[in-house]
């Protein structure tokens, strides 16, 4: 939790974290200000301090709403700057990040580099103002970030505020089955719309985004509908053009945001329409049990990829190949089991081998459950996915509730 960042800090010598870009679609900025509308900013927070803000007069109240303390860059003179360096933006950028970090009594020491900005004038930026403070080390963590770390458990605020995406999430859905269950069907048991076309997979998925849009959510990242063949193939997002039939698996993984870039869900269902042939029935009864057999199995402070190797073993007990067996593995039990869940997507806590000591499940940590298994050469792909809240009191919530169901009955078919 932000809390938790000063000692995390301490932990690992880091005397500054330095966040730059916007304050929106920009994890690292959203998580330490709460997505206040900047367009470009910088926030330095000290160890053992309050955060800066740093940021152009004409953003000077969308600062203020932080609470943090605020400093309009104006005040370094950039038009003085800008003459001074014959108009080479990197290095006036330079010049005025100096001019920041002397500021905060910032001369020497590691400070930690995070946010999303152009790479290419960052690159320039950093590069000069390494040779103008030597004694500062820039640093860039990556995936095994404090910042991540701190971000692996979540708050009050933040739980409410994945719940809500949730509920927003479960809405959708419940909308998309009940769009289909509606539908006609011709005699090759493919869905018509009204106008007597079939049903694609382009045409759900433009109600997915209307709906969403609607609810006041974004959809950065295009959700997964895919059937049949491509059901069997994880990330597959599904063919625009493939047509809905019944009886044949479809896999539906949705990842809405809050609008501005703030949290996520994911969720998965997996579909067959009308039937599921004994094949498809078999597949999901497997996925089903170790859903349920690891939902009962989570304990809190339990090391994340444990639960990973047992999901193997669940599977391998099942007949199924799995990717401990063969890290190149395309049918079978090819994925991890789960993964954070927050302000990205997938977040901390790892569950597989990128994993280390620090990815368990603490309390107030957000993880997704999703075993799943995929064929196909068979033509199908099964994979249930409920993100779980690991309570204060080390219990287990899954955030949102629907039904697991496989099979969804049509309203105009009597097969």
């Amino acid at each position: 939790m932000k809390k938790d960042l000063n000692h995390l800090m301490g932990r690992e010598n880091i005397d500054a974290i330095w966040v730059s870009g916007s304050g929106k679609h920009n994890p690292a900025m959203m998580y330490l200000t709460g997505g206040a509308n900047l367009g470009q900013a910088d926030l330095i927070l000290k160890q053992g301090e309050e955060p800066v803000l740093f940021c152009r007069s004409m953003e000077r109240d969308e600062a203020a709403s932080t609470g943090y303390k605020t400093i309009i860059i104006e005040k370094y003179g950039l038009g003085k700057l800008q003459e001074e360096t014959g108009g080479d933006e990197n290095k006036t950028k330079a010049l005025v990040r100096k001019k920041m970090l002397q500021d905060l009594n910032i001369n020497k020491g590691k400070i930690a580099v995070y946010g999303k900005t152009e790479l290419s004038s960052q690159l320039g930026v950093f590069s000069m103002l390494r040779d103008l403070l030597p004694e500062i080390h820039f640093i860039g963590e990556g995936f095994t970030s404090i910042l991540m770390e701190a971000r692996a458990t979540k708050d009050k605020d933040e739980i409410q505020r994945i719940r809500r995406m949730g509920e927003i999430t479960i809405e959708v859905v419940g909308r998309i089955a009940s769009y289909l269950q509606s539908c006609q069907i011709r005699n090759d048991e493919v869905l018509l719309k009204e106008d007597g076309k079939p049903v694609t997979v382009a045409e759900v998925k433009l109600k997915i985004n209307l709906w969403l849009a609607e609810l006041g959510v974004e959809n950065p990242k295009e959700p997964i509908f895919a059937i049949g063949r491509d059901a069997g193939i994880p990330h597959s997002v599904g063919k625009p053009e493939d047509e809905i039939r019944l009886g044949k698996t479809i896999v539906f993984d949705i990842f809405p945001q809050e609008a501005g870039g703030g949290y996520f869900f994911d969720f998965t269902r997996t579909w067959c329409l009308g039937y599921a042939p004994e094949a498809e029935l078999q597949l999901y009864q497997d996925v089903k049990s170790v859903f349920q057999t690891i939902m009962n199995e989570l304990v809190v402070d339990g090391f994340a990829p444990d639960f990973q190797d047992r999901t193997c073993e669940l599977f391998e007990a099942q007949g199924h190949k799995t990717i401990r067996q063969d890290e190149q593995l395309e049918s079978g039990y090819v994925h991890n089991l789960a993964h954070g869940l927050g302000l990205d997507v997938h977040e901390r806590p790892w569950f597989g081998k990128d994993a280390n000591s620090k990815d368990i499940l603490a309390s107030g940590s957000v993880v997704t459950i999703e075993p799943g298994l995929y064929y196909p050469e068979k033509g199908m792909g099964i994979r249930i996915e409920d993100p779980v809240w690991v309570k204060p009191d080390g219990s287990m919530e899954i955030l949102v509730e629907y039904p697991h169901d496989l099979i969804l009955p049509m309203e105009n078919w009597n097969g």
